[in-house]
C-alpha cells in the first residue's frame, strides 16, 4: 500500500528511504477511502490533511456567490491533494477538495508534518514538489494571459492526456478558464 509513496519520495529526491524511515512514514500517515462526490475538504473548514493518491481522482474548487464553480486542480494517481495556505496556517479554506472517483489515499495529519520532516528525503521531496509547484502556477497564469482557448486545451492535453478521459468536458474547460461552448467547439475543430 506504501509501495507508491515511497517510489514518488525517491523519484523526487536524491535519497534512498532507509527500512526505519520507511517504518516511520507509515506511523505518521493514515489510509483514508473516500466515495466518488465524498468531501476531502469543505469550505470553512481548516485543511486537516495532505492527501496522496493512490487510487481514484478528486478535483479541488471555489463556488462564487452565484453558484458557479473555478476548478483549481484535479487530481489523480500518484498526485497531492491539500489547500496549502489552510493546511500549513491551520485557516479556513476558501475551497473543497471532493472525490471525482471512488479515491484511495495515504493523509498526513498537520500535527504529524514536523516529525515526518526529519527524513532527509521528505525535505528534498518536498523542496522539489514547491520548484515544481510554483513552476506550473507561473506557466497556468501565463497560459491563462497569452494563449488562446484552443492552445490551453492543447497544452493541457498534452502535458495531462490521462485527465481527459477522466474528468468530463465541463470541468476540463472550468479549468482552462474557457466556457464548456467554447471547448466543444475546440474539440469539434481538432477531430477535423
Amino acid at each position: 500500500m506504501y509501495e507508491p509513496l515511497f517510489n514518488y519520495i525517491e523519484r523526487y529526491s536524491k535519497s534512498t528511504l532507509s527500512q526505519d524511515e520507511k517504518e516511520k512514514i507509515q506511523s505518521l500517515f493514515l489510509l483514508k477511502k473516500l466515495r466518488k462526490k465524498q468531501y476531502f475538504l469543505e469550505e470553512g473548514s481548516s485543511c486537516a490533511y495532505t492527501g496522496f493518491i493512490l487510487k481514484g481522482a478528486t478535483r479541488q474548487f471555489s463556488v462564487d456567490s452565484h453558484g458557479l464553480e473555478y476548478i483549481l486542480q484535479l487530481a489523480i494517481e500518484n498526485w497531492w491533494i491539500v489547500d496549502r495556505n489552510s493546511y500549513i496556517n491551520q485557516t479556513p479554506s476558501k475551497y473543497f477538495i471532493e472525490a471525482w472517483e471512488n479515491t484511495e489515499l495515504l493523509v498526513l495529519p498537520r500535527p504529524n508534518l514536523d516529525p515526518l520532516l526529519e527524513i532527509p528525503a521528505i525535505k528534498e521531496m518536498f523542496w522539489k514538489m514547491s520548484e515544481n509547484n510554483h513552476i506550473a502556477s507561473v506557466k497556468r497564469v501565463d497560459d491563462a494571459i497569452s494563449l488562446s482557448a484552443l492552445q490551453r486545451y492543447e497544452s493541457f492535453v498534452e502535458l495531462h492526456p490521462e485527465m481527459i478521459q477522466r474528468f468530463p468536458l465541463h470541468q476540463i474547460a472550468s479549468y482552462l478558464g474557457i466556457s464548456r461552448e467554447t471547448l466543444s467547439r475546440i474539440r469539434k475543430q481538432r477531430l477535423r
